[in-house]
């Protein structure tokens, strides 16, 4: 599970830039700015979803070009791409093997999963985005719960629309919504816990060492799809009052802790947190690779910047042979301790050179 060949066409601040990275380690240097991230960034979005930055698709067609972008990929089975086009600059499209296809099915080719800065505050945040970061961990584990995401959103939003209306919503269909609503969010809780179970499991098991290991639990509702589609039900006033549905998997809310303290992830120190993050990222990197037989392709954006020589050390020596790991960073001096059969490159104001 490797991208053998990338290829960005006006993408950010890449007007064309061709990379042929190895297996292993990819190290992107360069000043703030330089476009680094904006190839991690690509390479995030050959999975479904928006990316590791979560921006809308038209910020992300390079300034003063034509007008859309194109991220084309090579894997050892398959080629796979994704744009847009400029007269349709929020109409995301998907290529596999040169035929259209949905993003949902990107999953079936590559597990890209993801670390950046922005993410340090994971656990002061909204429990909205720990969702978000949870789906991404769940996906890896089982693809199909972005079809699962992306139906019950989709009956959710014509349920809240209905119910919004000045007119009796037609009971037939509010039902129908509702079984809908209820057979889709009974299989994403399903996925969710069962993720969160085996990286529980994973995590606990691990030896005290240079990385947090965190306790997961998952806290909101729970149940099977006739619970939810009666909780749908008797809601239905509750909800038209308050303009959205307040019962379902998209209330959930993902509770970490420090194992070796027992304290919250969210009174933990920013040190403390950034750990608990990281040790989370690698053992559900290691689990993917148990459970789907390959590696996931990994993407740390500045990591090594925040951590001592001591944990960059063990860090990149746990890393070694788990397959295609892209980290970004503003000095080469930082991945010294990088085994010497990785790719390096030096970007510099869009323009990426091997370094």
């Amino acid at each position: 599970m490797a991208v053998k060949r990338l290829l960005l066409t006006d993408f950010r601040n890449h007007a064309d830039a061709l990379l042929t990275p190895g297996a292993d380690f990819v190290v992107l240097s360069g000043e703030n700015g330089a476009g680094k991230t904006n190839i991690l960034e690509a390479v995030s979005l050959l999975s479904p979803g928006r990316g590791l930055r979560g921006a809308p698709l038209s910020e992300m067609a390079r300034q003063g070009g034509p007008g859309g972008f194109g991220i084309a990929a090579t894997l050892d089975e398959a080629e796979i791409g994704t744009g847009t086009r400029a007269d349709a600059p929020e109409r995301r499209i998907v290529r596999v093997n040169g035929a259209t296809a949905a993003a949902t099915s990107l999953a079936q080719w590559l597990v890209v999963l993801w670390l950046t800065p922005a993410m340090d505050r994971l656990f002061l945040e909204a429990p909205g985005e720990r969702r978000r970061f949870l789906d991404r961990l769940t996906l890896a584990l089982n693809p199909g719960h972005a079809h699962e995401a992306t139906r019950y959103e989709a009956a959710m939003r014509e349920r809240n629309r209905l119910l919004a209306d000045d007119r009796p919503p037609d009971p037939a269909w509010l039902e129908a919504l509702e079984a809908r609503m209820a057979e889709h969010g009974a299989a994403i809780d399903a996925a969710r816990r069962e993720a969160v179970a085996a990286l529980g499991a994973r995590l606990a098991d691990q030896p005290a060492g240079p990385f947090a290991r965190a306790g997961l639990a998952l806290e909101g509702w729970q149940g099977d799809s006739s619970a939810l589609a009666a909780a749908l039900r008797e809601g239905r006033r509750r909800d038209a009052a308050a303009g959205r549905t307040l019962a379902g998997p998209h209330r959930a809310d993902l509770q970490v802790t420090h194992l070796d303290k027992a304290q919250p992830a969210h009174l933990c120190s920013t040190g403390e947190q950034k750990a608990l993050l990281l040790g989370i990222v690698l053992a559900h990197a290691e689990l993917v690779a148990d459970r789907v037989g390959n590696p996931p392709i990994l993407l740390l954006d500045e990591v090594a910047a925040h951590l001592d020589p001591g944990r960059r050390a063990a860090l990149f020596d746990r890393l070694a042979g788990r397959g295609q790991v892209w980290m970004t960073g503003t000095e080469p001096a930082l991945f010294e301790a990088v085994p010497a059969t990785a790719t390096r490159y030096r970007v510099a104001d869009g323009r990426i050179d091997c370094a």
